[in-house]
């Protein structure tokens, strides 16, 4: 039995010590790199926020001019699109 435990202690050191040498926890460890990270993330996450929604958004304009049987999409949509040509 104390063979066993101590056999199991040895294993968790070692896979105590793999996760501390582990780059996320290396990271996490030193607050200038931690803030570095964030700081890339935030930028990363804020321009693919921008780009996505400017894709979606031109992609649903370009659909909706399409639709011009419905009056009302129609309209709409040709609304949309002077406003956004009237933009300098």
């Amino acid at each position: 039995m104390p063979d066993d435990l101590t056999r199991e202690t040895a294993r968790l050191a070692d896979e105590v010590a793999r996760l501390n040498a582990h780059r996320f926890v290396r990271v996490q460890n030193s607050v200038w790199a931690l803030l570095w990270f964030q700081f890339l993330r935030g930028l990363a996450f804020g321009l693919g926020t921008a780009v996505g929604a400017t894709v979606l958004v031109s992609a649903l304009v370009v659909l909706l001019s399409q639709v011009e049987f419905v009056p009302i999409l129609g309209d709409l949509a040709k609304r949309i699109i002077d406003e956004i040509r009237q933009q300098p």
